[in-house]
């Protein structure tokens, strides 16, 4: 097992941020995804002369905070050039919604623009334009779909009046009404080049499967209170997600990327990630029966989770080209570290604050080589941005509610 120093990171992650927020500004790129305003948010939050905890370097940093609020601005300019789709991480509205909220915390104003388009999504929810049967991943997903949607609308706002919510939860329970979940098996991907595996089949994972619905429900039940179709539904799919559970070559708990058909398949299971596979899963369901009170699913959820934090492999489980595929929140370290910072805080796991402080050394020590000329920067779900978030959460006292994009808090 690959082992890294458990050195917290230093003044270094800031000063990637800063640059990566100075380079976005420059270049005035046209980008709906929040990941500039998310980071931005978070230098200004950690170099600004209220800061909960100063800057790396013990003091407030003006620089910093200005660079943030450039890179603000910038963004800004740009939005609305993207398309009209709904998603939270694929460009969408709902993704343009976070960025608008988070970066109303430095430019106030952004907030009448924020409101328009919660409006705006609103009203495309209330059509209710979403299949319950044969469904494709927008009809249901985290990325792409009403489940990210809802986490959205649940950013940087006050508690949502329940009725406003109500199209997307009760969309998301009907799709929950049957032990089987069968109105999630996909069925509008035959011969597609890279769907086509998912057939007739229920996805598990957080971005596009059955853990990124139960984060989307676990959110509604804390945020417009325990309604029983709503904790109906979270305890149908969270048993679901249990039952296609099975230990992996390596004994860590594990899911495969669709709901098993059969016996698993023997062998480790490299893809351990935010995404698909334990960490992400683990901690969708660890959530959604803490905000159910079932104590005896949240145990075995944390177990589960400890069965990855004391086995995970740098050398086997991050894998991919670029390099940002390795470091980032979808398939790399930051989404881990992401969860593992989660599930400290949260469940108390003394193997996931192992974990958080490996990953954080991890990514503190190769993020500088990820500003090449041609990598991709500002993307939260797989960018340098995203990533650096993930850092600087984890090892600052910031805030935390853009954690929602992953099914975080």
């Amino acid at each position: 097992m690959h082992a890294d120093s458990q050195a917290p990171p230093h003044r270094a992650a800031l000063d990637i941020a800063v640059r990566l927020l100075d380079d976005f500004s420059g270049a005035r790129d046209a980008t709906p995804d929040p990941g500039v305003p998310v980071l931005a948010c978070l230098v200004a939050e950690m170099c600004g002369p209220q800061a909960r905890t100063p800057g790396p370097t013990g003091t407030p940093d003006p620089a910093a905070v200005a660079s943030a609020g450039r890179a603000v601005a910038a963004w800004a300019r740009t939005i609305g050039r993207g398309p009209s789709r709904s998603g939270l991480l694929d460009g969408g509205l709902a993704g343009t919604l976070v960025g608008l909220r988070l970066g109303a915390r430095i430019h106030p104003p952004l907030h009448r623009a924020a409101d328009r388009l919660r409006d705006h999504l609103l009203d495309k929810a209330r059509a209710r334009p979403w299949r319950t049967a044969d469904v494709a991943l927008p009809d249901y997903d985290l990325i792409c779909g009403p489940s990210g949607t809802l986490l959205a609308l649940c950013i940087g706002t006050p508690q949502p009046r329940r009725g406003r919510l109500t199209p997307l939860t009760v969309h998301l329970a009907e799709l929950c009404d049957s032990g089987d979940l069968r109105r999630l098996r996909v069925g509008q991907y035959s011969g597609h080049p890279y769907l086509g595996w998912l057939q007739g089949r229920v996805n598990t994972g957080m971005g596009h499967g059955v853990a990124g619905l139960v984060a989307g429900l676990t959110v509604a039940v804390r945020s417009i209170g325990p309604e029983p179709e709503l904790l109906d539904a979270l305890r149908c799919a969270t048993r679901w997600l249990v039952r296609q559970s099975f230990d992996d070559a390596r004994s860590i708990r594990s899911w495969d990327g669709a709901g098993l058909d059969g016996p698993p398949a023997a062998g480790a299971r490299a893809r351990q990630a935010w995404c698909y596979g334990n960490p992400g899963v683990t901690w969708a369901v660890w959530d959604a029966a803490d905000a159910l009170g079932d104590r005896s699913t949240a145990d075995w959820a944390a177990i589960a989770f400890t069965t990855l934090a004391e086995r995970y492999d740098e050398d086997f489980h991050l894998f991919g080209d670029p390099l940002t595929d390795q470091l980032g929140l979808c398939h790399g370290a930051g989404g881990v570290l992401a969860v593992a910072d989660a599930f400290h805080r949260h469940a108390h796991l003394p193997a996931a604050a192992v974990l958080r402080d490996r990953l954080a050394g991890h990514l503190g020590r190769r993020l500088p080589t990820t500003l090449a000329p041609g990598q991709p920067h500002t993307s939260l779900l797989n960018g340098t941005a995203g990533a650096l978030s993930a850092l600087l959460t984890a090892t600052h006292d910031t805030s935390r509610d853009w954690l929602f994009c992953l099914g975080l808090r």
